[in-house]
């Protein structure tokens, strides 16, 4: 099976911000997820993920977290994890969802 940008957002949804307790993709904390196929029929992931503040306390551990499910997948032979800050995160990335989890409205 081909690996696709839904499936990595799916797995990513597994990584919870510990300060907010929703998981990234729904906090819109990941911009891109960039696949590339390997000659051995595995994956290669880049992801593109910002955090909700430049000294995000947290941001080392949902960068480890994003690593490491998603480098759990069959599929994946390497991935990597780059922080940006450009757009800044507001809480309009959020999805519905997560406003409701979090009590915005």
């Amino acid at each position: 099976m081909a690996l696709n940008e839904e499936t990595v957002r799916e797995t990513l949804k597994s990584v919870i911000d510990p300060e907010l307790f929703v998981n990234i993709v729904d906090l819109g904390l990941i911009y891109v997820v960039d696949i590339s196929a390997r000659e051995d029929g595995k994956h290669d992931v880049v992801i593109d993920m910002t955090m909700t503040s430049p000294m995000c306390p947290a941001g080392p551990q949902l960068i480890s977290q994003s690593k490491s499910c998603v480098g759990a997948l069959e599929e994946v032979e390497e991935v990597e994890v780059k922080v940006v800050m450009d757009p800044p995160w507001t809480p309009d990335m959020m999805t519905d969802d997560a406003r409701d989890q979090l009590g915005i409205f």
